[in-house]
């Protein structure tokens, strides 16, 4: 029976846009969260890395943050009270105190650091290969991993992270695509597909790729972006279509 699974794939679902709003064109996103009625956004690049706090109507950063040239800001997410910071190659996550981006404590860990989220209990974190890392909020202590899979597939390139109703939301790099990701199995419930959102967002040759996905829980609102857009929209995930944009 498992190997009649080969050459299937999850579903593909397609977008439709309830609201577009004002983005920073030079925020190199990297992470994206919404907390407490207000946009959180972590930016990248060395000398150009950042923690902002945004207001969502107009796109204005009402709090800045920036991290030691020494640093290429990655993912973010808030667990209690705390908010964590991951970095691209330097093995080192930040947590801070949101009200005062005063830095609480450091941890170390291997490899590249991509993008955050957590569930009730746990931090989840990508690095960019097929593997999901569980970590304790405490310590960073390694709980587990979880292999992501299509049709029992590697999916790779997991980057920017969002639980929503219980499913991880990943990002694929370089793709226009996010994968709705069972927690427990690691399976690809189904895909959606991004194709013309970038077009939307009035991109130029200046935007980078699709990355940053946060979640209203108390309103149920999804809203992606993408590095260096000039546009943040809120989305709804409409209908089903053919075609495989699995990478």
């Amino acid at each position: 029976m498992a190997s009649a699974l080969w050459g299937q794939s999850a579903p593909v679902q397609t977008y439709r846009i309830v609201k577009a709003y004002p983005h920073d064109s030079g925020a190199f996103t990297e992470g994206l969260e919404f907390h407490n009625g207000a946009l959180w956004e972590s930016t990248g690049l060395n000398g150009q890395s950042s923690i902002r706090k945004v207001d969502l109507a107009t796109g204005k950063v009402l709090e800045n943050h920036p991290l030691s040239t020494l640093y290429f800001g990655e993912g973010i997410t808030f667990f209690g009270d705390r908010l964590f910071q991951l970095t691209y190659m330097s093995g080192i996550a930040f947590v801070y105190d949101p009200k005062t981006f005063r830095q609480l404590q450091s941890f170390h860990y291997s490899g590249e650091g991509w993008a955050l989220t957590h569930d009730a209990k746990r931090l989840i974190m990508s690095d960019g290969s097929s593997a999901l890392r569980f970590l304790s909020p405490s310590d960073f202590h390694e709980l587990g991993r979880l292999v992501v899979r299509d049709a029992g597939r590697l999916v790779t390139n997991l980057n920017e992270l969002e639980l929503i109703d219980g499913e991880i939301w990943a990002n694929i790099w370089t793709k226009e695509i996010v994968a709705r990701i069972d927690p427990v199995t690691g399976d690809v419930k189904s895909w959606v597909d991004f194709a013309g959102l970038r077009h939307d967002a009035g991109c130029t040759t200046a935007c980078d790729v699709l990355n940053g996905i946060a979640y209203d829980s108390a309103r149920k609102r999804i809203f992606v972006t993408g590095k260096n857009w000039p546009k943040l929209f809120e989305i709804q995930v409409s209908g089903t279509k053919p075609g495989n944009p699995r990478p």
